[in-house]
């Protein structure tokens, strides 16, 4: 078990997988259009009664980007905490 937890604290730190984040984040830094295009759709989910972290959610912009699942939810929350922290 502890060998598996290794492998994946491994993984995880990765330079590409942290590069990858890393330069998916700086997109919407130089385009806070599409930050604000993420949050106006998150305000219309709010107003269904749909939460911004549910599981559809993060696979439509996970399709909409063609993003994994993880960077998507990554990008949403990252975006949320910037941009609309109002957004539930």
């Amino acid at each position: 078990m502890s060998y598996f937890v290794a492998i994946l604290i491994a993984y995880l730190a990765s330079p590409s997988i942290v590069y990858g984040q890393s330069k998916l984040l700086e997109n919407v830094k130089k385009n806070p259009e599409e930050a604000k295009a993420l949050c106006n759709k998150f305000r219309r989910d709010n107003s269904m009664g749909i939460s911004s972290r549910s599981k559809a959610v993060i696979e439509g912009i996970s399709q909409e980007k063609n993003l994994s699942f993880t960077d998507a939810e990554i990008l949403s929350i990252y975006v949320i905490g910037m941009y609309c922290p109002d957004v539930k």
